[in-house]
């Protein structure tokens, strides 16, 4: 073992002073071989560490322990051995009788060594240009009316100034990257001429190289590079913004009404924070004067707004009232799906785009029509949940032809007006004469009136004085009295 520095000092300031090595030793008291050792060494100079290791217990065994740890390549990371497992197979299966300590040694030096060779190649700083803009997707948890979501954050960064954008989608489709692209591009008022995106799968080149955005490419006239895999490094400033607005914007969970409200939330508070941050180049000049210069790199937005909408044919289901078995023309987009007719062109239905767990969606104001001419599967109808309490006990209280003419008259204000109007009328009607019943005839324009905002009940309008035509025709002044 080497002794302390100052000794080695003493030992060579007290041999070039004359003292014999023996007197040296038994003052400093070491061995005489220290002091020869040292009084005679030409080079004093720093030496790395040397490996003093003279092997372990480990080492009958390391073979084995090898072929565990290569045979787990192949398998899922969560079924791999952990060094407790590996002591432990040790202990059982062989005569090892080392410690934990040296079998945890052991395998953090294999790993080490076969984490796969070191980038020799290094990095090179990038320097961007004004109005180049790095794009990636980072998820969050936000409210949305009134229930959790995982929100899919396409997150916008222009290097040049560090500005960083922020929208909130549903899904990273290429519906919802050129619908949120579009998004930023409206609120900085200009589309960059360059943009950078990952290559995994959901903003990258296996999914965004469709019909849809190769045509919001050719639309906007952009140039997109797609990152190398696995190279998080050649669109940093991106990488690090994800990050950033994550911590600082949603957290807490950020509420909203639906996600383009929680969008333009999000939006206004990243100028917020370009306001009060400040530009990385220029540490004195914030990163919204910056990115006031920048804009003058970006190109101008196109005269027509782009649709990113998915054309798909397909066979509609038994359950359509229009279009049952028959071929539909799908105009799919971020969030709404249509279904038409692909001959004239008729609208048959429109539902909002499901994402997540699959699940059946169905417009009330399509199956009404349908029940009107099943009235016995009103009872057991999907859509029954839907109608209001009193609407509801109303329609189980009648007889089969009365629910077949109310069904078809709620169908058809449906048609007209939607169904939440239709309901409104339906309730108004049952509060004013519930024997009346309900009839196309006088639902339908009710129902109207209400959704234009246009209506309002007979019994709160001021009714008009008829007391003078009472006293012309009796002859009698207000007391009863004639006159």
């Amino acid at each position: 073992m080497a002794i302390p520095m100052p000794i080695v000092q003493d030992i060579r300031r007290l041999d070039r002073q004359g003292m014999s090595r023996a007197q040296i030793a038994r003052r400093l008291h070491v061995d005489r071989g220290t002091v020869a050792k040292y009084a005679d060494m030409e080079d004093c100079s720093p030496k790395p560490k040397a490996d003093r290791r003279y092997g372990s217990k480990i080492d009958p065994y390391a073979h084995l322990v090898d072929e565990w740890l290569e045979a787990d390549r192949l398998l899922p990371r969560k079924q791999r051995h952990t060094i407790r497992r590996v002591h432990d197979r040790l202990l059982a299966e062989t005569d090892y009788d080392g410690e934990y300590s040296t079998t945890m040694r052991y395998v953090h030096r294999w790993r080490e060594a076969n984490r796969g060779m070191p980038d020799r190649e290094g990095y090179v700083r990038l320097e961007w240009a004004a109005g180049s803009m790095q794009v990636d997707f980072g998820m969050a948890r936000a409210r949305i009316a009134g229930e959790m979501a995982d929100v899919h954050c396409l997150v916008a960064s222009l290097p040049y100034s560090n500005m960083r954008l922020c929208v909130a989608l549903p899904g990273e489709n290429a519906e919802c990257l050129c619908h949120g692209l579009m998004l930023v591009f409206e609120h900085i008022g200009g589309v960059p001429p360059v943009i950078v995106m990952d290559n995994a799968t959901g903003a990258g080149r296996r999914n965004a190289k469709g019909e849809v955005f190769s045509a919001f490419v050719a639309h906007y006239r952009l140039e997109v590079r797609f990152c190398n895999p696995y190279s998080g490094n050649e669109k940093g400033s991106v990488e690090n913004a994800v990050g950033f607005l994550r911590r600082n914007l949603m957290v807490p969970p950020m509420r909203a009404e639906s996600y383009g409200q929680l969008s333009r939330l999000l939006l206004e508070r990243c100028d917020g924070l370009a306001r009060d941050s400040y530009c990385p180049r220029l540490l004195d000049v914030p990163v919204a004067e910056v990115f006031d210069e920048e804009r003058a790199a970006l190109m101008p937005l196109p005269s027509t707004a782009f649709d990113p909408v998915r054309w798909e044919s397909r066979t509609a289901d038994k359950y359509g009232p229009d279009s049952a078995r028959s071929r539909v023309l799908a105009a799919i987009r971020w969030d709404t799906v249509t279904l038409t007719s692909p001959a004239t062109g008729e609208l048959f239905a429109e539902y909002p785009r499901q994402y997540g767990r699959s699940r059946n969606v169905e417009d009330p104001a399509l199956v009404l029509p349908r029940l009107a001419v099943k009235p016995r599967a009103w009872r057991e109808s999907s859509i029954r949940p839907d109608v209001p309490d009193d609407i509801r006990a109303w329609l189980d209280s009648m007889d089969e032809k009365t629910l077949r003419e109310s069904l078809k008259a709620i169908g058809d204000a449906c048609r007209a007006a939607g169904f939440d109007p239709a309901m409104q009328a339906c309730g108004e009607i049952l509060r004013s004469n519930r024997d009346m019943g309900l009839h196309a005839d006088s639902l339908t324009p009710i129902a109207l009136r209400m959704r234009d905002g246009e209506w309002e009940y007979p019994g709160g309008i001021e009714e008009p004085d008829l007391s003078g035509y009472d006293r012309f025709i009796t002859g009698t002044d207000d007391g009863g009295e004639e006159r």
